[in-house]
């Protein structure tokens, strides 16, 4: 059951992070960029994928150290 769990929540965190545009590309990984890289404050939908991304992270790391004590 605890497997079942952590992949469905590795699954939902891979697509909530594919979801996220901050610094797409290739560019934005490398720290490029340029003079549009500026910050700007989440909003909106952008802002409850990041929060669901951040809760899912913990629940994944929970459940992977869950499964090492029970084992």
């Amino acid at each position: 059951m605890l497997n079942i769990a952590e992949v469905i929540i590795s699954i939902v965190l891979i697509v909530l992070i594919l979801l996220q545009e901050r610094s797409s590309g290739l560019s934005g990984v490398l720290g490029g960029g340029g003079a549009d890289a500026s910050y700007q404050t989440r909003r909106g939908l952008e802002k409850g994928i990041f929060w669901a991304t951040v809760v899912c992270g913990i629940i994944f790391v929970a459940l992977a150290i869950l499964k090492l004590i029970t084992v």
